[in-house]
């Protein structure tokens, strides 16, 4: 079906006028694309996403973390990338030998057109495994043109690297096994970009060509990318063909599923903590994947648009499609939101956020998604401007009575329990001292050790039988 390929972003389409313009765009949009060869699917293998980054936006409208400056990278927000090529190292929880990108232009205001589009095997920084890197087409063709609020996927790619010559997956030390290794996407922005769709939080580094240095994506060596970046652009889905008993679970929320004050580069998320023990019990039978974005709200805001972006991204009810529905083969979602809700910036009422979650909650188990509720942890005291108030403290009290006693979710983590001071109300104190940066922390986000804590807050034989794996 094509909405398998191309999927409209209802909110960002409010931003872009005219009804009629809409219509023509994505008329045109499907003469230069069509649906992906399903070539790969098998009767015993099915597309799933194995890895995803929740857009949010236009640039430079996020919360990034540890960001180097942008300025030469982007001298002109605006006008976003000019001629210039991407390398975005992402980790696949799970690989399979053939892969599929999902490129997006969900948040621009102008068609992009992407070429020399390529997936390869990092080695570190920018550089590459020699011969790792692979032509990505999409519909045959070697360039996509996306039109404002548009996605698309990609032809599929097969991966040399995941195979020996009987195409089994490699065992020796030819290629150092995939599993934890990160996959390298690079392409090329022709022309000028205008307002770039992006995930402001990746605590992952990526790398980028300067302005106009021109099409470079097939270099596998570093040279060609001396800018650096903890982001992603352009980038918010990665798919595998993999067996289809595979099953995904899908973490939903804000920066603390983000991984606010977790380490750079080294995957201590609570999500990733809970991927590790996950695939440790149940191997590759289980891919886990996190669609949180740093100040995301389930009620809030009222209104997002391309006039009016948001820090936050869109509210957990705008985005819901794009980044749970729109995705391959998901299973159980892990929500774990509203403490952005209760801030100074959301000010919203324990019953709008609980009507908010029970309605996202219904949509999803409509679409036969299961779905574990998460308790929201203290920010009483928080040194960060718009939390840490007794009112803040009370609202996210009465929604955690809500979700331990519900029966809208198939079951609950308890992360209050495992976060909380009981002495003073407030986080453990163990928790608070920042990983990213360093620092005191701010109360509000746990950290590397607080992660660990979450992660480990799962029952894995729930989730075993949630998910019917053993």
């Amino acid at each position: 079906m094509i909405q398998d390929y191309l999927n409209p972003y209802e909110s960002s389409i409010q931003g872009i006028k005219g009804a009629v313009c809409q219509c023509l765009i994505f008329a045109c949009l499907l003469l230069t694309t069509s649906l992906p060869s399903n070539a790969s699917q098998t009767s015993n293998h099915k597309w799933i996403t194995t890895w995803i980054a929740s857009v949010q936006g236009p640039y430079p409208v996020g919360n990034p973390s540890a960001q180097p400056n942008q300025d030469l990278t982007f001298p002109q927000p605006a006008k976003g990338a000019q001629d210039q090529s991407f390398r975005m190292i992402v980790k696949p929880d799970v690989w399979g030998k053939t892969t599929r990108i999902r490129l997006t232009n969900a948040l621009g205001t102008q068609p992009v057109t992407f070429d020399n589009v390529y997936v390869g095997l990092q080695l570190s920084s920018a550089e590459l495994f020699e011969n790792s890197n692979q032509v990505v087409t999409f519909n045959g063709s070697t360039s996509v043109t996306i039109a404002p609020g548009q996605w698309a996927w990609s032809d599929p790619v097969v991966l040399p690297f995941a195979n020996d010559d009987q195409g089994n997956p490699v065992k020796t030390k030819k290629v150092a096994l995939l599993d934890g290794r990160k996959m390298a996407v690079s392409f090329h922005v022709v022309g000028t970009s205008g307002p770039m769709t992006w995930h402001a939080k990746a605590l992952t580094t990526s790398y980028i060509s300067p302005p106009n240095s021109g099409a470079l994506s097939k270099e596998e060596s570093e040279k060609a990318f001396p800018y650096s970046t903890a982001s992603w652009f352009f980038l918010d889905a990665i798919d595998m063909m993999l067996p289809k008993s595979t099953k995904v679970i899908l973490n939903f929320g804000d920066s603390i599923t983000d991984g606010t004050a977790s380490t750079m580069n080294t995957d201590d998320r609570w999500p990733d903590v809970l991927s590790r023990r996950l695939h440790r019990q149940f191997g590759n039978k289980v891919v886990v994947l996190n669609a949180g974005i740093g100040g995301n709200q389930i009620a809030g805001p009222k209104d997002y648009s391309l006039e009016k972006p948001f820090p936050g991204g869109p509210s957990s009810e705008m985005r819901l499609d794009r980044d749970v529905l729109s995705l391959s083969s998901v299973n159980l979602v892990v929500w774990l939101e509203g403490i952005n809700d209760f801030s100074k910036n959301g000010n919203a009422s324990v019953d709008v956020v609980i009507a908010k979650l029970t309605e996202g909650v219904r949509r999803l188990n409509q679409a036969g998604i299961k779905v574990m509720g998460a308790t929201v942890g203290s920010a009483l005291n928080s040194t960060s401007a718009a939390h840490g108030t007794q009112e803040q403290d009370s609202k996210r009290r009465a929604l955690n009575d809500f979700i331990r006693s519900s029966n809208i979710f198939q079951n609950y983590v308890d992360f209050d329990q495992v976060t909380l001071d009981p002495a003073t109300g407030e986080m453990r104190s163990a928790f608070v001292p920042e990983s990213t940066t360093g620092g005191p922390g701010e109360k509000l986000h746990p950290n590397r050790v607080g992660y660990q804590a979450m992660g480990a807050a799962f029952d894995l034989k729930v989730i075993g039988e949630m998910l019917g794996i053993k």
